[in-house]
């Protein structure tokens, strides 16, 4: 974690009390007061992850027992293709509220085309997504557009626009979907950049950044609007050990306070056991979902060769290092 944290939570909490003149609260997450009828509904209830970070994790659970209003998004015998080339086929799982879903696997597995379709960015060959009792992709345009606005997404390398500053960047979706007055708009672009730590740098082009900094600017935006869900594509993707560390610190500091339900792309290990409630995992050579459940559950005992050797990658080599 930065070791401007603790300071900038004390700034968070100052802004916070000046932001509810402006904003209501429900369930541990902003809901916007001047928001129109379609925003995101409130947030589910958070599941504290520090617990996790001890090791004393809850146990597994077999989501296909779950009662139906623990799932925020249903995938059911999806299908991804490019023109005649399947990538996935007989995608069927659930994403619970308020966990962090990892969706796992090796390079050219279809993680990021898996995304793409849970975001509305590629049309499945077949299946269904369901958000509710809503089939996102047979819903009509303005039922997708709600669905869009209960997301929100941190791209792989952030997608900021360059010659904006971090406060234009954030105050982009803000202005354009809200109906704040500027006043507020600022003050709640300050109060987003706190919540990842970077208090102070709303007049700071990306350019200036670090790739840490950015990919945390790109997080505050994705956080614009109070998303019910967020999508993360590869967040520790071109961060160093340490970057990354703090990012995955970061990312369970806001589930745990926020209760945002999560669903991370990324094949990095450190981040899967560290930030991971539940995981998929997407074999390339069977083209199929192989297994679903705790990651560190799967390390250990998946009976699947393909599972293990993919979460167990580096140990030889560690116990190499070790030897005298």
């Amino acid at each position: 974690m930065s070791p401007n944290w603790g300071h900038n939570w004390l700034y968070v909490k100052i802004r916070l009390f000046f932001c509810r003149k402006n904003m209501k609260y429900s369930n541990n997450t902003m809901q916007l007061s001047t928001m129109k009828s379609d925003s995101a509904s409130p947030q589910s209830q958070t599941i504290n992850h520090r617990q996790q970070t001890t090791g004393q994790r809850p146990p597994a659970t077999d989501h296909r027992h779950q009662p139906p209003e623990s799932s925020i998004i249903q995938i059911h015998n999806l299908t991804l293709a490019y023109g005649s080339t399947v990538i996935m086929r007989d995608l069927t799982f659930d994403v619970h509220k308020g966990e962090v879903l990892i969706i796992m696997g090796g390079s050219g597995s279809g993680k990021s085309t898996l995304l793409k379709s849970l975001i509305g960015l590629f049309r499945p060959a077949a299946g269904k997504i369901l958000y509710g009792a809503t089939d996102y992709w047979t819903a009509g345009q303005a039922e997708q557009n709600r669905i869009r606005r209960r997301m929100g997404v941190l791209y792989q390398h952030g997608a900021l626009w360059s010659s904006m500053t971090l406060a234009e960047n954030i105050a982009l979706p803000i202005e354009v979907y809200t109906g704040l007055k500027q006043a507020q708009v600022k003050d709640l672009v300050s109060f987003k950049l706190s919540l990842v730590g970077l208090a102070g740098h709303e007049n700071a082009y990306p350019a200036e950044l670090s790739g840490g900094m950015r990919k945390r600017a790109a997080l505050a935006r994705a956080m614009a609007l109070d998303p019910e869900i967020l999508f993360f594509d590869e967040p520790s993707s071109g961060l160093d050990p340490v970057s990354a560390r703090r990012l995955d610190e970061l990312i369970l500091e806001l589930q745990s306070s926020l209760g945002t339900t999560m669903i991370v792309v990324t094949h990095d290990l450190d981040s899967i056991f560290t930030i991971g409630t539940r995981a998929i995992f997407l074999d390339a050579s069977q083209k199929t979902m192989a297994a679903i459940g705790d990651p560190r559950e799967m390390r250990d005992t998946s009976d699947n060769p393909t599972v293990r050797e993919f979460l167990n990658r580096g140990k030889g080599k560690e116990r190499a290092q070790r030897s005298p």
